[in-house]
């Protein structure tokens, strides 16, 4: 039994290593802007003292708290974007995220993708895909999060932390 137990136990930490490992390639390359915030930091950020009257912000605080790894990686170089939705498509095959939502129009196709954690309310890992973006010096963007939240609380953060694809999250977590 105890050999079943770290079996599993181990089988989940790889899964969730791969996780942060397969987009980590995009971090130092030329032409790649990137974003990576790990367990650490929010849980220094979770810290900052905020006033107590403040209900956005308290959930703000208390969402951070339940985040391990934010990895936003964005590109206009066309040849680094087909090589981001290569790498999207070969982690999707390898690992079972559940479609949550895609848009297709005026240019911009959006893609995104949630492991459940304990119910279905709750989000283990959430990966999003964006083409055509039309931001400034990205048209393509790959943003990764895990950590143990819901939808609502994401788009919040993606709006405190200006994180590109805030107004696709907030679609999501309206349905």
């Amino acid at each position: 039994m105890k050999n079943l137990v770290v079996v599993i136990a181990f089988l989940m930490a790889s899964t969730v290593s791969f996780a942060q490992g397969a987009f980590d390639k995009f971090e130092d390359k030329e032409g790649v802007a990137s974003v990576v915030v790990n367990k650490k930091m929010f849980e220094m950020m979770s810290k900052v003292k905020v006033d107590a009257k403040d209900k956005e912000m308290q959930q703000y605080m208390n969402l951070l708290k339940k985040l391990d790894n934010l990895k936003v990686f964005t590109t206009s170089n066309t040849k680094l974007g087909a090589d981001m939705k290569a790498t999207v498509n070969g982690y999707l095959k390898s690992n079972p995220l559940e479609e949550l939502m895609r848009v297709n129009g005026d240019g911009k196709n959006v893609k995104i993708y949630v492991k459940s954690g304990a119910n279905e309310n709750i989000v283990r890992e959430l990966l999003m895909f964006i083409e055509g973006a039309n931001m400034k010096d990205a048209s393509t963007i790959v943003l990764s999060l895990t950590g143990n939240f819901s939808l609502d609380e994401i788009s919040m953060l993606t709006e405190k932390m200006n994180l590109p694809g805030g107004d696709d999250l907030k679609k999501a977590s309206k349905k």
